[in-house]
């Protein structure tokens, strides 16, 4: 089979069809745009159908059931109307739950079935990341998408058939958790396939946006269906999942190989300066002779990957792998308990309903766009990635402390609180699962293969994944004993997550400071031999 039919057989459909209408092809820059737009989309996706278990825990537990005139947050009707408020509060005080989640071991049965979805998509993104740098990336993210997007709709459909058998929704969530984790390996591996390293924390703080959008969106789906049934708010979240899976079957090319695109995947300095003429020059539309070498790589059809054991060596895998276990464990017990915290906690004199505090918690994510942004900004700056993560968690410490003791004074302090809160819990958690997987995914030890991309991501974003876990779980039995308890335990691990990149940090500073000897040094010498910097780098 020849090249050009080879390429023809992997390029999306979507893609191939509206290559024939037009009748020619886009730049690379074009289609970068195309990868960023459709991952982003994609991720926001899972990260929404993640979102309706926190909005619904007070729904199925409803331990406080505490009815209180308040106005809708946070000015008129800009999330519920008043009328739909108080009715909806008259429901919420009349409902007895759902059982068996409104019994007096509720908040950790709720915790279990966290830990039942974390802990299956934990352990599965290790086979998922090596299947990723294996086999199609795209076909293995749209299975995963529609997966995820069917079971997360039937864990809904439990409202409309009745059940109240605990093993239902456990089990449907661990199939739910097996199918997430083909998302996250595969959508890094395919922005990292695509994108050389200059600005790439900057790129990906912008582009990991897409975890906080997911959040927001998905509370805000699964909190305005909520008046309809607790089951919409799975449903909803998981049809939009499956159309996106639908959209990145048609659309994304996983290689630049599968449309043409030669060597675009080395992150040699010729990839960051490829001009407009130089993309035109490699567009398929043209014609390229490729001679056939074992060092071109080939497209979807003819990927291997590193294994789990070998990846493990890359240097900075196993300390911001740890690291982002703590910052996890952190982070998804605010994106799990938030919510309920907040539908329990009396802020400004006032209880809210369970549709007013899963819009409010919108604002922590909203918090971490923008750490994501500004952690990826300022380790690009100082090329400094263990030094920005340690420092963001330690700032953490004090965020999270402020929120607990002085956000219940009232709506506008909370959600001040809140919003740095979430950017400094989030920022380092978005740094470490994008640009420093990407970086090591690329390390040097493999010599500019980008194969390793998925396995990487899988390695670290796994064993943060099974923080993630334990947070939830580990708050549905503290929770029972006071907030406060909680809070401490967060903190402590925002502070083991900043610890434990300490190697890492001092390896930063002790480089930069042999640079600056080094440069300074040199300096000296050209004055005193009156001779120029440019001279002597070129001898």
């Amino acid at each position: 089979m020849s090249r050009d039919s080879n390429t023809r057989r992997r390029t999306p459909p979507g893609i191939f069809l509206i290559k024939s209408v037009r009748g020619k092809d886009w730049t690379l820059k074009s289609y970068r745009y195309i990868i960023l737009l459709l991952t982003f989309i994609a991720y926001a996706s899972y990260h929404a159908s993640r979102k309706p278990s926190s909005i619904v825990k007070s729904v199925f537990y409803p331990e406080s059931l505490k009815n209180s005139k308040v106005n809708p947050w946070p000015v008129g009707n800009v999330f519920i109307k008043e009328e739909e408020f108080v009715s909806f509060d008259r429901n919420r005080v009349e409902s007895q739950g759902w059982y068996p989640f409104n019994q007096s071991d509720g908040t950790s049965k709720l915790g279990e079935i966290d830990v039942a979805f974390l802990a299956c998509y934990s352990s599965g993104m290790y086979v998922a990341g090596h299947l990723g740098d294996t086999l199609d990336l795209r076909l293995f993210l749209t299975t995963g998408m529609i997966g995820s997007g069917i079971f997360v709709g039937l864990f809904g459909m439990g409202y409309f058939w009745n059940i109240h058998v605990f093993w239902f929704y456990l089990s449907m969530q661990m199939v739910a958790g097996l199918f997430q984790a083909t998302g996250w390996p595969s959508v890094v591996a395919v922005v990292g396939n695509w994108f050389g390293k200059r600005k790439r924390g900057l790129i990906m703080g912008i582009w990991n946006a897409h975890t906080s959008v997911g959040n927001i969106s998905g509370s805000l789906l699964a909190a305005a269906v909520l008046d309809y049934g607790w089951g919409w708010s799975f449903i909803v979240p998981g049809a939009l999942i499956a159309s996106a899976g639908v959209l990145v079957y048609l659309f994304l090319p996983a290689y630049p190989e599968d449309i043409g695109f030669c060597g675009v995947t080395d992150s040699s300095p010729n990839l960051e300066s490829l001009s407009q003429a130089e993309e035109d020059r490699t567009q398929k539309g043209s014609v390229v002779k490729v001679e056939k070498s074992s060092g071109i790589k080939e497209g979807s059809g003819s990927r291997t990957g590193i294994g789990l054991f070998e990846a493990c060596f890359i240097p900075g895998v196993i300390p911001f792998a740890l690291c982002l276990f703590f910052s996890k464990l952190v982070a998804y017990t605010f994106l799990y308990w938030l919510p309920f915290y907040l539908s329990q906690t009396e802020i400004g004199g006032e209880y809210m309903s369970v549709k007013s505090a899963g819009n409010l918690s919108t604002l922590f994510d909203v918090g971490g766009i923008a750490g994501g942004i500004l952690a990826g900004y300022i380790s690009d700056k100082l090329n400094a990635r263990a030094t920005t993560a340690a420092t963001f968690m330690l700032a953490a410490i004090p965020s999270m402390l402020l929120y607990r003791t002085y956000g219940s004074i009232s709506r506008t302090i909370n959600i001040l609180l809140m919003v740095v809160a979430g950017l400094f819990v989030n920022g380092p958690y978005a740094l470490i699962t994008t640009a420093v997987s990407a970086d090591l995914g690329t390390h040097s030890s493999l010599r500019g293969d980008s194969r390793a991309l998925a396995t990487v991501t899988a390695i670290i974003d796994g064993t943060g994944s099974v923080g993630a876990a334990l947070g939830p779980l580990i708050t549905g039995f503290l929770s029972s004993k006071g907030w406060d308890v909680v809070f401490i335990m967060l903190m402590v691990g925002a502070l083991i997550a900043s610890l434990l990149l300490s190697h890492l940090v001092i390896a930063e500073f002790t480089e930069r400071s042999h640079k600056s000897v080094l440069s300074s040094h040199g300096q000296q010498t050209d004055e005193a031999t009156g001779s120029q910097p440019l001279l002597r780098n070129q001898r």
